[in-house]
C-alpha cells in the first residue's frame, strides 16, 4: 500500500503544494524541455527509446538516421538481417539484446497491430522489449497521452525532493500521479529529467545555483557556494 505521508512526515496536502510549486519553478527554468531523442513518428520514437537504454540520447541520435532510413516500417524491422542491424546500432551498447528487442517488437506489431504502433499502454507493454518507461515515453511524446517516465534521473530527484521513498518504478509512478495533475505528467517528466541531467547530478548536485533550493529537503548535499556550483552545471543534450 502506498503511504499518503512523505518520508519526512510531511502531510499529503503539504507535499502536493510543495511538489507543484517545485514543478512551476521548473516550468520557468526549462521552458523548452522536451524529449531529447530525435524522431518523426511513433515507430521511430519506440525504436529510439529501446536504443536509449544504458546509452545517451546524443549517441542514439547519431545512430538513428541510418537506422530509420534503412528500416522505415515495422515490416522492415521485422525482416531485418540481424547482423546488419547489430552493425548499425553497435555504438549504443548491448546491441545484440537491443536487436532482439527491436526485431521482436516489430514482428509483434505486424502480427497484432497491422504494423502500426498502438496508442494504449496495455498494448505497448505487451510488446517484446517494451516496459512502462518506454511505453510512457511513446504515449506522451508521440500520441499526446499523459504519462510519467521514471528513469534514473526521475527516480533520483523524487527521492531527493522527498516526494516518495518508494524504489520500485511503478510505485514511484503511482505516487507522483497523485501529486502532479495528469495533464502535466509528460512535461513534468521532461522537466525533472532535464534538471537531473543539468543541475541535480547523481554524485555532486549543483545545489548553490539550484532554483529549487528553498523547497528541496536535500539542499546542501552538493556545493552551496554559487561559484563552485555553477561549474557543475552541464548543458545538454544528455543521456
Amino acid at each position: 500500500m502506498l503511504s499518503n505521508v512523505s518520508p519526512d512526515g510531511e502531510s499529503q496536502l503539504a507535499l502536493v503544494r510543495r511538489a507543484r510549486r517545485m514543478d512551476r519553478i521548473l516550468v520557468e527554468t526549462y521552458p523548452d524541455a522536451h524529449c531529447e531523442l530525435d524522431f518523426r513518428d511513433p515507430l521511430e520514437l519506440l525504436v529510439a527509446t529501446i536504443l536509449s537504454a544504458q546509452c545517451t540520447d546524443k549517441r542514439v541520435n547519431t545512430v538513428t538516421p541510418t537506422l530509420f532510413a534503412k528500416y522505415p516500417t515495422a515490416g522492415d524491422y521485422a525482416g531485418a538481417d540481424r547482423a546488419e542491424m547489430e552493425g548499425i546500432i553497435r555504438p549504443t551498447g548491448f546491441f545484440r539484446a537491443k536487436t532482439n528487442s527491436i526485431i521482436g517488437m516489430a514482428q509483434a506489431l505486424c502480427e497484432r497491430h497491422g504494423g502500426e504502433v498502438p496508442g494504449k499502454l496495455k498494448d505497448l507493454v505487451a510488446l517484446p522489449g517494451v516496459g512502462r518507461k518506454t511505453a510512457n515515453v511513446v504515449l506522451g511524446n508521440a500520441f499526446g497521452v499523459p504519462g510519467i517516465t521514471v528513469d534514473t534521473h526521475f527516480q533520483r530527484l523524487t527521492h531527493r525532493f522527498r516526494w516518495t521513498s518508494e524504489t520500485d518504478p511503478v510505485k514511484i509512478e503511482q505516487v507522483v500521479a497523485k501529486i502532479i495533475p495528469k495533464r502535466d505528467w509528460t512535461m513534468m517528466s521532461h522537466r525533472l529529467i532535464w534538471h537531473g541531467r543539468r543541475v541535480c547530478h547523481a554524485r555532486k548536485p549543483a545545489c548553490g545555483v539550484c532554483p529549487l533550493a528553498a523547497l528541496c529537503p536535500s539542499y546542501g548535499i552538493g556545493p552551496v557556494d554559487p561559484v563552485q556550483a555553477a561549474k557543475l552545471v552541464r548543458p545538454g543534450p544528455f543521456s
